[in-house]
């Protein structure tokens, strides 16, 4: 059985075997930001989803096998772009923080 790492997203209930999970947290000087947005744009940069952190600056996107951009746009903040790379059966963790 798969946890989700301290204080993070629960992953119960989802099939980690089967889906390529791309999660993390958005945090500006060591603290979380509720309320911004992250993309997640395909190799190509096109727009493929976008969803809100969560009041602890969570996010969750399940994508397909490959590389993503993630693109969060938070108040008072420059956008911030991070590569990161899907692949199914695995979970890609995240961290990201803005000015």
């Amino acid at each position: 059985m798969c946890g989700a790492t301290e204080g993070g997203l629960s992953l119960n209930g989802i099939n980690t075997e089967i889906e390529a999970i791309i999660q993390g947290q958005v945090t500006r000087a060591g603290e979380p930001v509720p309320n911004a947005y992250v993309r997640l744009l395909d190799k190509s940069g096109e727009f493929t989803a976008e969803v809100p952190t969560s009041a602890s600056g969570h996010f969750r996107f399940f994508a397909g096998d490959g590389q993503w951009t993630l693109r969060t746009l938070a108040p008072k903040a420059e956008p911030v772009d991070r590569q990161v790379v899907a692949a199914v059966g695995s979970i890609a963790e995240v961290q990201i923080s803005v000015g």
